[in-house]
C-alpha cells in the first residue's frame, strides 16, 4: 500500500475540517513518519489460525476490594464506601502480527456500606468518593505490531512519561480509557508515539464520558543517564463551542548510581495556550524534583508550578492521573484560577516485606490575590504489602489543612484500605 496515501486517508478521517490547521499538520507529519517505520509485511503467525489465536489465547482476573473514608469540616456528612472492582481481561495470541483485547470492568457496593457522594448524583448530602457503581467495557482494541512498529485500534489505556498529562486514572475503581487509534515505532533508544483520541471514557461510570478530537504526540530518547521527552498535547472536546486546549513541553528524568548512592532527576517544562467560547489564556508549567536513594531509603525534594494568566485561568491537565500529583486528598483535581505552586518532600522505603512512603505538601498561589494566597497544606502516608504473588494488601492516609478561607477549601481527612488479588 501506498503509505503517503495512507496517511492521508487517516488525516482525512480524523481531521476533515482541519486540514489546513496545526494540529493535523502535525498529525500527518507525525503518520506519515510512522507509517514509513512501520514494515508493510506480515510477521511469520504465532499460529495457524484465527480459531488458534482465540483457543490459545490468555485470560486475567483482578479483584479490588476497598473501603474508603471522607471526612470534612464543612456540612456535608462523612462518606463511606466500601467497593468492589472486578476486571476480567481476555488477549488473543498472535497471528501474523496482529492481537486482539477485550475486557470488561464492574464496581460494586458491598455489605450495604454506600454512604457516599459517587460524583454521578448519588447521595448528594455527603462527600465525595468517585466510584460508581457501573459494568462496562473497559478495553477492546486490535493491534497490529511488526519490529518497532505497533498500532492499536479501539479502547485502550494510553499512559505517557510519569502520566501528568496523559493517563489511566488507576486508583479510582473505575479507570480512564480511551477510544482511539495508537501508533507507536520504538527502536532502540528512541520512540516516538502519536494518537488520535474520539472519546475520553472517565472515571465516572458511562455518564460524564466526552467526545473528543485529541491529538497526542510524544517522543523519547533515552541518553543512558536520563530520558528527554518532548510531547504536544492538543485537545478538544467534540461540541459547537470552541475549547482546544494545545500544551507543548519537555521533560527530562533520570537516575545516575554513585557508588553506594542513586542519584535521581527531574526537569520539565511546558507552556498551554487555550481557546474557550468566551476566552482565551495562556499558562506554563515548571517541575523540579531531586532526589537520593541509600540503604534502602529514597528522600525527594519537589518543586510544581501550574501557572496562571494573571490569576483568572490556571494551567489545566484534563487527561491526567490527578490522584497521583499535589496530595492524596484530591483538593486540586482542578488548577486553581490563581495557579497552584506544591513545594513537596517525601520519604520512602521497605519494611518486612511492604513499602512505605510519606510526603508534606505546602500549596501556594502562583498569582496571588489580596485574599488568597496560602492554599494549604497535606501530609500523606502509604503502606502497601505484597503476598506472594497473587496478593497485596495496604492502607493510606491523607490529611489536608486548609488555607486561606477564600480559597474554598475545607479541612479533610481520608483513609483507605485495600485487598487486590490476581489470576
Amino acid at each position: 500500500m501506498n503509505k503517503k496515501l495512507l496517511a492521508s486517508q487517516v488525516a482525512d478521517k480524523f481531521c476533515p475540517n482541519f486540514v489546513s490547521s496545526k494540529k493535523c499538520a502535525l498529525s500527518i507529519l507525525t503518520c506519515s513518519l510512522l507509517l514509513a517505520m512501520g514494515s508493510t509485511y506480515a510477521a511469520d503467525s504465532q499460529v495457524n489460525s484465527i480459531a488458534d489465536a482465540v483457543t490459545q489465547g490468555s485470560a486475567n482476573v483482578d479483584l479490588n476490594l476497598r473501603y474508603e473514608s471522607v471526612d470534612q469540616d464543612n456540612a456535608l456528612k462523612d462518606a463511606d464506601a466500601l467497593t468492589l472492582r472486578t476486571r476480567l481481561t481476555f488477549a488473543t495470541a498472535e497471528y501474523y502480527g496482529l492481537t486482539a483485547l477485550v475486557e470488561f470492568e464492574d464496581s460494586r457496593n458491598l455489605a450495604g456500606v454506600n454512604d457516599y457522594n459517587d460524583a454521578i448524583g448519588n447521595n448528594g448530602a455527603y462527600s465525595v468518593i468517585a466510584d460508581p457503581e457501573t459494568t462496562e467495557l473497559d478495553q477492546a482494541f486490535l493491534q497490529y505490531k511488526r519490529d518497532a512498529f505497533t498500532a492499536k485500534v479501539g479502547r485502550q489505556v494510553i499512559a505517557l512519561d510519569n502520566m501528568r498529562f496523559l493517563g489511566h486514572v488507576g486508583w479510582r475503581q473505575d479507570r480512564q480509557t480511551f477510544d482511539a487509534v495508537t501508533m507507536q515505532y520504538a527502536m532502540n533508544d528512541f520512540s516516538v508515539d502519536y494518537g488520535y483520541i474520539y472519546k475520553r471514557n472517565r472515571i465516572f461510570a458511562e455518564v460524564k464520558d466526552i467526545d473528543s478530537k485529541d491529538h497526542i504526540i510524544n517522543a523519547s530518547y533515552n541518553l543512558g543517564f536520563g530520558k528527554l521527552s518532548a510531547y504536544g498535547y492538543l485537545l478538544e472536546e467534540d461540541t459547537n463551542l470552541d475549547n482546544g486546549i494545545d500544551t507543548y513541553g519537555l521533560r527530562f528524568a533520570g537516575a545516575k548510581d554513585l557508588d553506594k548512592i542513586k542519584l535521581l532527576y527531574t526537569l520539565e517544562y511546558a507552556t498551554q495556550d487555550a481557546d474557550t467560547a468566551t476566552t482565551s489564556y495562556s499558562a506554563d508549567y515548571l517541575l523540579g524534583e531531586v532526589g537520593v536513594g541509600f540503604n534502602g531509603l529514597t528522600f525527594k525534594l519537589g518543586y510544581e508550578q501550574l501557572g496562571s494568566d494573571n490569576g483568572e485561568y490556571g494551567f489545566a491537565t484534563p487527561l491526567a492521573t490527578l490522584h497521583a500529583f499535589n496530595g492524596w486528598s484530591d483538593q486540586f483535581l482542578g488548577t486553581p484560577a490563581q495557579g497552584l505552586v506544591d513545594t513537596y518532600i517525601s520519604v520512602g522505603g521497605s519494611v518486612v516485606g511492604g513499602n512505605w512512603a510519606l510526603a508534606y505538601h505546602d500549596f501556594e498561589a502562583d498569582e496571588s490575590s489580596a485574599t488568597v494566597n496560602d492554599l494549604g497544606d497535606e501530609i500523606d502516608a502509604v503502606f502497601s504489602l505484597p503476598i506472594n504473588n497473587n496478593y497485596t494488601v495496604g492502607v493510606k492516609y491523607a490529611a489536608y489543612s486548609a488555607g486561606d478561607a477564600s480559597a474554598g477549601k475545607v479541612d479533610t481527612d481520608k483513609v483507605w484500605l485495600w485487598a487486590n488479588a490476581k489470576f
